[in-house]
């Protein structure tokens, strides 16, 4: 038996987990890890902690197996992406918290350079000008951060998403990579010819030799050379975080579609070889490559999906645990008029409002805690049937079915009225960890676990598919208060 470890380091967690040949899971460990607020729309992580808990988790998934590590064929590497890190090459210290893709720190940047260059940039890039970016907080970085740009300029500085990161660390520094997946999150990569843009360094003044080589999502890069357990495992996957869980999901073929549900949502389209330039304010990114051939996809970003019922919790303190959202919300028969647009950190597609702020409309003297949490449970699938529509106008595709993915799938109201709102059968994996699935199978297919596609294909299975019960006219019924809702809080 034939086995992979995945490396799965999230916005809130880092867990490992290994798969079998037959992609089961034999092992996960998992570690949370602190979340920093410096300021109001500021996100940080510590460096050495993402680290530290991707590594550990290892360790323990591998002691949790009871397989030595030649028994691992390969590490694939799938991490939050636009996540942005720079540390000094010469003693693999980083020179700053990691800047998160939630932040919104550099708005102000970014305003300044859509006026001037915002076409151009998604033309070259398939994205819109946004904080949510790597290029904007690299800038921030080297601008901010005393002698940092005359150390980058000087080649001394490494620019990574957590990948690159993650790489430099298990090689000792030996390798500075990352993959077509997640050069494309950074506002710096052309898409069409698939290499850094000088003319896109230029509008951030960012210098070439900070970044890192942009390799394929599967190939053999190189070994674990760090002494322990892991030494001497091949790396041979590396993928974002959503383009992996597209992979998980075999949505090999044009058309294809998942909706993964996590700190945010995000809904992604295999749109095969070509990229599609968007006209309703989607992102055109690249998918993945394998062996020479790169594949594209649409993709909707909703910032803030799961994160709401954690605002709930840690903020509101109305459930006790993220479980108890499901069991609280449909203890009223709906929502009470009561809409919630969770726009914490602006509005993403296909809004693109980094100065809205959440909104909860509709309130009475008769609502109560539960209104408030199905009035949050529900804006995670009102966001995703905009990402749909959108998603239906770009790409000329008639979904059939969304596959869906990610922590708040557990909430089977959810999914169901997620189905009910997309008129359209929302259907869930047999497989929870698809994002980890994803950057396995793309490590196996490097080292020889899986030969084909087509054979990974025959991997996944249903574990249960939920149909549209709503009728149509209230579904718009809803639609039309949950836009009116949105209007209110999109800045002026």
């Amino acid at each position: 038996m034939k086995y992979v470890l995945a490396f799965d380091q999230g916005t809130t967690s880092s867990r490992s987990i290994i798969f079998d040949e037959l992609g089961r899971i034999v092992s996960v460990a998992q570690r949370e890890f602190t979340q920093i607020y410096p300021q109001s729309g500021w996100v940080e992580h510590d460096p050495e902690e993402l680290w530290n808990s991707q590594y550990e988790t290892a360790v323990e998934a591998l002691s949790k197996a009871d397989i030595a590590s030649q028994d691992i064929a390969a590490i694939g590497i799938t991490n939050q992406r636009e996540t942005t890190l720079i540390w000094d090459r010469r003693t693999g210290k980083p020179i700053h918290n990691a800047i998160v893709w939630q932040d919104h720190r550099t708005s102000a940047i970014c305003d300044d350079i859509r006026a001037s260059h915002g076409s151009r940039i998604t033309e070259l890039t398939g994205l819109e000008v946004d904080a949510y970016f790597s290029a904007s907080k690299i800038k921030w970085l080297l601008d901010n951060i005393a002698g940092a740009r005359e150390l980058a300029e000087n080649g001394d500085l490494a620019f990574g998403t957590v990948d690159s990161w993650l790489v430099w660390r298990l090689t000792s520094g030996g390798l500075h990579i990352t993959d077509v997946s997640n050069s494309s999150r950074t506002i710096l990569f052309d898409i069409h010819k698939l290499e850094w843009s000088d003319e896109l360094l230029n509008m951030f003044c960012v210098p070439k030799c900070i970044l890192p080589d942009v390799r394929s999502s599967s190939e053999v890069y190189g070994e674990v050379t760090i002494e322990g357990p892991l030494q001497g495992i091949p790396i041979a996957g590396i993928a974002g975080d959503q383009q992996a869980a597209l992979f998980g999901q075999a949505c090999f073929s044009a058309g294809s579609t998942k909706n993964t549900y996590g700190t945010g949502c995000f809904m992604l389209q295999n749109v095969g070889t070509q990229p599609v330039a968007s006209q309703n304010r989607l992102l055109s990114t690249v998918a993945w490559q394998i062996g020479g051939v790169t594949e594209y996809a649409l993709e909707g970003s909703v910032f803030i999906g799961g994160a709401v019922i954690q605002w709930l919790r840690d903020s509101l303190g109305i459930i006790e645990h993220s479980s108890d959202v499901e069991a609280l919300a449909v203890s009223v028969p709906d929502n009470g008029g009561v809409y919630f647009v969770p726009a914490f950190a602006g509005l993403g597609s296909p809004y693109w409002d980094q100065e809205a702020r959440g909104t909860i409309v509709g309130l009475t003297r008769g609502t109560g805690k539960a209104h408030i949490a199905r009035a949050a449970v529900e804006s995670i699938a009102f966001q995703t049937a905009d990402l749909r529509k959108a998603m239906n106008a770009d790409s000329g595709t008639h979904l059939t079915e969304l596959r869906v993915d990610g922590g708040a799938t557990v909430n089977h109201a959810l999914m169901q009225f997620q189905a009910d709102i997309l008129q359209l059968p929302v259907v869930l994996s047999q497989t929870k960890e698809t994002t980890a699935l994803g950057a396995a199978y793309l490590a196996g297919l490097a080292t020889k676990v899986w030969k084909t596609k087509s054979e990974l294909s025959e991997h996944w299975q249903i574990e249960r598919t939920f149909v549209p019960k709503m009728l149509v006219a209230e579904r718009d019924r809803l639609m039309g208060q949950w836009h009116a809702a949105v209007y209110r809080c999109l800045s002026k």
